[in-house]
């Protein structure tokens, strides 16, 4: 029992023991920081809270990194929430592997790891690499690198093979690639590698709108104009982009309607109704042109 990690389960929906009111958790897989530093973590919680509350239900904000997550496993199995939204689990994080096995009503915002079975709404980020490769082949752009984000991240995967892909299709095969966090301070580190790396190029697309503003600053402080010698091309479509100088070019993900949908599969799934949610939704991206790229 100890070594299967355990825990008594909650006692049966409607018994005299258990709670009127329902809870649902949204569990953060990333460092307390993150979440109050990343914007796509302050949009997604935010929709999925103003849902929640039109139904009188609760939202509880937790985070759980790999090392945390024996402490926040426990209380989560035993009945702390009804639902669990799980938010940004990476490959082999022990708390998708003990949600998953758990029965408790789990919706993951984003595709789950590789090997773990769990329902989720995510959105098209294999297209949205795809249309930011496309429009920067379209202005006539060669020499291409990319900033690519957490490769243990599934979202982050799926933008980098979409544009990848997108590239071999064109014949282009030898695309430096450099890796970020999604934090500024990753963005320009990055492009500062790919610069000394590829002296020459003439485009770069970031796996976030953040890491793309760090990209622009170090570019910048090279002497190079953007968009007039380098193309950038973020993702996400955050505040951010609007306000970087020139205007970010993006994909826009649907963040709000992917909290909300999310937010509603998992009130149907709490529900008394027979018929459970099914599926998994993928909502479309699109990209954003402005003068970046």
């Amino acid at each position: 029992m100890s070594r299967l990690g355990y825990v008594r389960r909650r006692a049966p929906r409607g018994s005299a023991g258990r709670r009127a009111e329902q809870i649902i958790a949204a569990v953060v897989c990333e460092h307390s920081p993150r979440l109050f530093s990343e914007p796509f973590y302050a949009r997604l919680l935010s929709a999925c809270e103003e849902v929640l509350a039109s139904h009188g239900v609760p939202l509880v904000i937790m985070t759980a990194t790999p090392a945390t997550a024996s402490i926040a496993a426990p209380p989560l199995v035993a009945g702390a929430a009804d639902a669990v939204l799980l938010i940004g689990a990476r490959a082999r994080h022990p708390l998708a592997v003990t949600l998953a096995a758990s029965g408790i009503p789990v919706r993951c915002a984003g595709r789950p790891p590789d090997g773990i079975d769990l329902p989720y709404v995510d959105m098209d980020n294999i297209d949205g690499g795809r249309q930011a490769a496309e429009h920067l082949l379209l202005g006539n752009r060669r020499a291409i690198a990319t900033i690519a984000g957490p490769p243990t991240l599934p979202a982050a995967r799926d933008r980098l093979e979409g544009f990848r892909q997108t590239l071999r299709d064109a014949g282009m095969v030898d695309m430096p690639v450099a890796y970020g966090d999604f934090t500024h301070a990753s963005g320009a580190h990055a492009m500062q590698w790919l610069l000394q790396r590829a002296p020459h190029l003439d485009a770069v697309f970031a796996a976030s709108d953040v890491m793309a503003a760090g990209a622009m600053q170090t570019l910048r402080r090279a002497g190079r104009k953007v968009p007039e010698d380098v193309a950038v091309i973020g993702y996400d479509d955050a505040p951010v982009a609007r306000h970087t100088s020139p205007a970010l070019t993006t994909v826009r993900q649907p963040v709000e309607e992917m909290a909300t949908l999310a937010a509603r599969l998992l009130l149907m799934a709490l529900s008394d109704e027979e018929d459970k949610p099914k599926g998994n939704p993928v909502l479309p991206t699109e990209l954003v042109v402005r003068e970046s790229a």
